[in-house]
């Protein structure tokens, strides 16, 4: 039987449960992402766990589970975002955003909110709103001593990319520029950034209030928080 070859990767806390975060896998040439989902269920006990809240990817792009794969293709499964309500996110358009400048990253670096701010800050900007995420002291009835962030960083751009374009055509003139960091974060660490120039305030911060409410619910970037009782992947207790 003909065979293709595809990327798996996991993230959040379905690599911490099945080992290797990138994986060859081996699947007959009319495979799904179902069968693909199949055949991780059988070495992944967190597959189960996770159940219909456990979205997949192909080639950065929210994909069904009756999408066919093809050989070479990157297949990733997504766990519940961090922040978000369980549910997958929607299918987005696939083109990259014309905008030539990057007005949203990921970064493994402490965020700087004068350099978010420049991305979109202008002369024709009569208001500029900033939103700075902290890493908090407590959660969900937890002491919190840390936060480590992860994401899958090239479909997290592109979707944070996605968003400052849909404020752009919300509120036309709306620049939006996004910064989230990874790794570990200790208290009052700024975890994200996002800053909206407008000709009018009203319009900033409805751009920003978008921003931020999005980016919990879609962008593949999950947290787990280390507590003075143990340390979990948000996810588990969504």
């Amino acid at each position: 039987m003909a065979k293709i070859l595809i990327t798996l990767k996991l993230f959040g806390s379905l690599r911490e449960a099945g080992g290797d975060p990138v994986q060859e896998v081996e699947l007959p040439t009319d495979s799904t992402v179902e069968d693909l989902r199949i055949w991780l269920a059988a070495r992944n006990p967190q597959v189960e766990k996770l159940g219909d809240r456990l979205a997949a990817s192909v080639n950065l792009e929210i994909a069904r589970e009756s999408q066919r794969l093809a050989d070479g293709d990157e297949v990733a499964f997504l766990p519940p975002v961090a922040g978000g309500d369980g549910t997958s996110p929607e299918e987005a358009d696939s083109n990259d955003s014309p905008d030539s400048v990057k007005r949203c990253t990921i970064s493994d670096q402490a965020l700087c909110e004068a350099e978010v701010r420049a991305r979109v800050e202008g002369p024709d900007a009569g208001g500029i709103v900033c939103f700075i995420g902290a890493v908090r002291n407590h959660a969900r009835g937890h002491s919190i001593e840390s936060l480590e962030y992860e994401a899958y960083p090239e479909m997290a751009e592109r979707e944070m990319e996605k968003i400052a374009d849909e404020a752009a055509v919300k509120w036309p003139g709306t620049r939006v520029a996004i910064a989230h960091r990874i790794g570990r974060l200790v208290i009052g660490d700024a975890a994200v950034v996002i800053v909206a120039a407008s000709a009018h305030r009203g319009e900033a911060f409805q751009a920003c209030q978008f921003a931020i409410d999005t980016l919990k619910q879609t962008v593949p970037i999950w947290k787990r928080e280390l507590a003075t009782d143990g340390a979990y992947w948000v996810d588990d207790h969504a």
